[in-house]
């Protein structure tokens, strides 16, 4: 894989969306995606087999993938840090992990979209988009949004598993929304801001899309928890609830001392 990379890292690009597959690992490197990142306009989406890089992070035989992908010391963590854990905490630990990786080489935005396997609840892979622009990021995550085979409270799960969409039954007790709620009151506690300053400062690296935040504010409002200006009787309505354009102004309150 030198070769390509270098011949990759040499070409000043235009302007691309670049989706590669590594089928597996084995071409999957710092040096590849850096590549295809570097350049103004550069955002890139890739293949991550999650089921077999965690199989092959333990294993001294892909210590050079892994160390290709991770460098040497973030594996060397990994191995530490994965002990002993159970599965859906390895999954994080290594996604984050990821993620530092790809802000290391200039990817700010980094977004996976995860996909369960059919015969179980066990992660398969991701597709993990990598973006320096908020508006890549911000155009990926309603796409990703969109696709996602189930929701809680309207939050996308920005996954796909087959199974959500025949068993309806089985409803998420996490209630994303009411989190959101709460820690939009707790982070701008005693300040005033648009919709589109929360927005922009607080959903990246988060689940939430722009009308998860409307719902939210909206639901804060009704039960008087923060106050909107112009308030809700003066607002234009949609479907029969007050609408939340960007230049509403939110006023959250001070938290009790």
């Amino acid at each position: 894989m030198q070769l390509p990379q270098r011949k990759f890292a040499a070409i000043k690009a235009v302007p691309s969306f670049t989706f590669f597959d590594p089928f597996g690992y084995k071409g999957l490197s710092q040096g590849i995606i850096h590549a295809f990142l570097k350049d103004w306009g550069c955002d890139c989406v890739f293949f991550f087999n999650y089921n077999r890089i965690n199989a092959a992070i333990d294993n001294v035989l892909f210590e050079e993938h892994m160390e290709a992908l991770f460098g040497r010391e973030r594996v060397e963590r990994l191995r530490v840090d994965l002990r002993s854990r159970r599965p859906y905490q390895r999954e994080a630990i290594v996604l984050e992990e990821l993620a530092n990786t790809l802000r290391e080489l200039g990817g700010k935005f980094v977004l996976p979209f995860r996909f369960r396997s059919p015969k179980d609840t066990r992660t398969s892979h991701f597709l993990v988009f990598v973006s320096k622009h908020v508006r890549g990021y911000d155009i990926m995550k309603v796409i990703m949004a969109a696709e996602s085979s189930d929701t809680d409270q309207g939050v996308p799960s920005f996954s796909y598993f087959p199974a959500d969409e025949v068993t309806p039954l089985l409803f998420s007790l996490s209630r994303p929304l009411d989190a959101l709620e709460n820690d939009l009151l707790k982070k701008f506690s005693g300040r005033t801001l648009s919709m589109k300053e929360i927005f922009e400062r607080h959903n990246i690296d988060t689940p939430y899309i722009m009308r998860n935040y409307r719902t939210a504010v909206r639901n804060l409002e009704t039960t008087q928890k923060v106050t909107c200006s112009p308030p809700a009787h003066e607002r234009r309505k949609i479907k029969g609830e007050p609408s939340l354009p960007e230049h509403v102004k939110v006023k959250f309150p001070g938290l009790p001392t």
